[in-house]
């Protein structure tokens, strides 16, 4: 199998890169610097590393002309967080969540999609559970992810006739350093321990990947389990 996967720097890009490397498959990776690249290179040999920014959607145009040939999925894991009531939130802080969580993966979602319906692939938004629900102090992140969702319900209504299946994975807080930022931000204490893991995530996903092509999954939510 061959994939585009963002956000392989950390967290649960991170996880799925390292499970899809061991497993064989062929990756295909974006980092944000040339440093970044560096570091996902040697972590993953064989891979093909591509620098853009998703900061700056504007570094994607083209991209798709460095990779040949089909690509069987893409994965969009990277994402950023900041928390802050409307009235003190900053411009720059929605921009950037707009720009990474939002208008990047569209960017490079269209960049990709030639290949993505040569292999008739599969699209995964790795979303959150505040794309489902929205609570105080979480405006800016809620929204681009609300937006993320309908991205990925108007990609599904337009690419299926393509073959190209497209599955949102909602996970609710994660072990990961986004979510130690997260209770940073809150002011409460992280304990990893209580969340769910990267690795289960990253499992739901490749079950995603994996599934035979006479089925889709739109839609999975994945929530910490009871007593958790």
């Amino acid at each position: 199998m061959r994939l585009v996967l963002t956000g392989a720097g950390s967290g649960i890009g991170d996880v799925l890169a390292r499970r899809l490397t061991d497993r064989g498959d062929e990756l295909v990776l974006v980092a944000r610097s040339s440093g970044r690249a560096a570091e996902l290179e040697r972590a993953h040999a064989g891979a093909q590393v591509v620098v853009a920014d998703l900061a700056d959607p504007g570094t994607l145009n083209g991209l798709g002309r460095q990779v040949d040939g089909p690509v069987d999925a893409l994965v969009h894991a990277a994402g950023v967080v900041e928390l802050g009531p409307v009235a003190r939130l900053r411009l720059a802080d929605w921009e950037e969540q707009l720009a990474v969580n939002l208008v990047a993966p569209a960017v490079l979602t269209r960049e990709l999609l030639p290949q993505l319906r040569q292999a008739r692939g599969t699209v995964v938004f790795v979303n959150s559970g505040a794309g489902l629900t929205a609570h105080a102090e979480w405006s800016g992140y809620a929204a681009s992810k609300f937006g993320l969702r309908g991205l990925a319900d108007a990609l599904r209504a337009e690419e299926s006739d393509h073959g190209v299946r497209v599955t949102s994975v909602y996970p609710g807080r994660t072990a990961t350093p986004m979510q130690q930022k997260v209770h940073e931000q809150e002011g409460k204490d992280y304990d990893a321990s209580e969340w769910i893991s990267a690795e289960t995530v990253a499992g739901m996903i490749l079950h995603v990947l994996d599934l035979p092509v006479d089925a889709t999954v739109p839609d999975v939510t994945v929530r910490p389990g009871p007593g958790d």
